[in-house]
């Protein structure tokens, strides 16, 4: 199991790694607010344990922005045993709390209960624009009408609309749905990508596949 620990006191955070390493966990560190969001954001972690008071983005913001694109349980450590902190943690999208300081044990009986109510459920419906993509019935329409992909071109869109607004390159791409090393003679990211457009953008005004030049691919609405 990978956790994801964002603390900057360096002895809190070196003692947390430490016990959840000896704990049968792996946990990667981050010392800041940014460099901890990157890391959510970047890699898939079952837990972030996440301190509300960071240098260069704070607990708060770094929740906020991480529940625009992924439900990761996270484990407040908050100085404060304040109600209004733990209700706005909660509120943001929080899943638990611990108040410093704390025994390390129940920080291990915190995580070990958050794991045990099992993954985060998905979201059932994604929308950009005018497209819908029911996720539970692998169904996608757009301006009300059907459109019918293959399994690899629903992965493909449903993969753009998870991360929507954010690039993804050829090789994250590859390896998110085909579960291969990108080859850079392999153009099977580009023409998935072409046989995606025909169906749900060519027919319509509004263009929702961007390509960015040298970089890869993401999905939004643009004015």
């Amino acid at each position: 199991m990978k956790i994801l620990v964002v603390e900057d006191e360096p002895k809190a955070g070196n003692y947390l790694v430490k016990g959840l390493g000896e704990s049968g966990y792996v946990a990667d560190l981050a010392r800041n607010g940014v460099d901890g969001l990157a890391l959510a954001l970047e890699h898939d972690y079952e837990l972030i344990v996440l301190d509300v008071m960071l240098p260069q983005m704070d607990g708060w913001a770094v929740l906020a922005r991480l529940r625009e694109r992924k439900q990761t349980p996270v484990l407040f450590l908050t100085a404060r045993d304040d109600v209004a902190d733990r209700v706005k943690g909660l509120e943001l999208g929080a899943d638990d709390y611990l108040v410093k300081p704390f025994a390390f044990a129940e920080l291990l009986a915190r995580i070990k209960t958050l794991m045990r109510r099992g993954p985060v459920r998905e979201m059932e419906l994604i929308r950009v624009a005018d497209l819908e993509i029911d996720v539970l019935r692998r169904r996608v329409t757009r301006q009300g009408e059907r459109i019918d992909l293959t399994a690899k071109e629903f992965a493909l869109l449903h993969l753009l609309a998870k991360r929507q607004g954010e690039v993804l390159s050829r090789t994250q791409i590859a390896s998110m749905v085909w579960d291969m090393n990108f080859d850079s003679d392999t153009n099977v990211v580009d023409v998935a990508i072409r046989r995606l457009r025909a169906k749900v953008d060519d027919p319509y005004a509004e263009k929702l596949v961007q390509t960015v030049r040298g970089m890869g691919y993401l999905l939004e609405a643009r004015a």
